[in-house]
């Protein structure tokens, strides 16, 4: 929706204009409510000198996407908007061009960023301070021990989550717990800590000319880069040249598509269970099972 704000507004346009004033120091003349904002809204601003500004709204809290947003700006290569503004229910930023249609040349060079920022580290998993998965708080304490965070930060975590909310059947607990249990076997230590975006699905990334022009709505923490891949396969963000070429920059472990790959693909499975219920159960149940519990 594009409109002149000229045009009559709902009581709650004006106050969403005004907190634009109030942030910005000059009055918006267009808003383009824009997809996506599964959190909230998202619009494109237009100000009046022609500058074009994304402006987002939310009652969960937008400080803590800008400070991921400003981490990956100052420690990686990942181009990623610039925050021009962020309170708690306002996120403003820098406006770029480019869509979630990725040719060959874009998906090599997707392969490329993600390489380097994986090869970003840490002297222990987890971060400085809690990130969010969406909307939901994604805890990061900090561990030595990837199984350990793995299992109790990420699956079992969100596990817990989707079950208070009734998305996951009970019967789905003691599954994951004994998968849990005998998390050290089945996924061991990485070589190090790697700093992932967290949530590379097709609508998180723009590109423009083959090239990727922006990475989006980030879920930051240090953690084994294999999550990262294994969230890329499972939601099919990028395909085998993605793969080929990360491969190539940075060389996977033996063993992820046979076995981790599975494993690391029950969070963000989890987390749709926790958002939305319905088939990701199902699927769920079906890694599960493959895996032997």
């Amino acid at each position: 929706m594009r409109r002149s704000l000229t045009e009559s507004m709902t009581p709650d346009d004006m106050t969403f204009v005004a907190q634009l004033e109030h942030a910005l120091g000059s009055a918006p003349v267009h808003l383009e409510r824009l997809s996506g904002g599964m959190i909230g809204t998202v619009h494109k601003v237009v100000l009046e000198d022609g500058t074009h500004l994304v402006a987002k709204r939310s009652d969960n809290a937008l400080t803590t996407e800008a400070a991921m947003l400003r981490y990956l700006a100052k420690h990686s290569n990942l181009p990623v908007p610039e925050v021009i503004y962020a309170d708690d229910d306002l996120l403003i930023l820098e406006f770029i061009e480019g869509s979630s249609q990725f040719d060959s040349a874009a998906v090599r060079h997707a392969a490329e960023l993600l390489a380097g920022l994986h090869k970003l580290t840490a002297p222990q998993y987890g971060f400085e301070h809690d990130t969010l998965a969406g909307s939901l708080r994604q805890p990061n304490p900090q561990t030595t021990d990837w199984p350990t965070f793995f299992r109790d930060a990420r699956l079992l975590y969100m596990a817990e989550l989707a079950l208070e909310v009734g998305r996951l059947p009970k019967a789905f607990m003691p599954r994951l717990e004994r998968l849990g249990t005998d998390m050290p076997e089945l996924i061991d230590e990485p070589e190090r800590p790697a700093l992932i975006h967290g949530d590379v699905w097709s609508a998180n990334v723009l590109a423009s000319q083959g090239r990727i022009t922006a990475f989006l709505d980030p879920a930051l923490y240090f953690g084994e880069r294999e999550v990262e891949l294994a969230y890329i396969a499972l939601f099919g963000t990028f395909g085998e040249v993605f793969f080929t070429h990360y491969h190539e920059h940075y060389p996977l472990r033996a063993g992820f598509f046979e076995g981790r790959r599975q494993i690391y693909s029950l969070y963000p499975l989890l987390t749709h269970v926790r958002y939305f219920g319905g088939h990701y159960v199902q699927s769920v149940d079906d890694v599960l099972g493959g895996l032997g519990y």
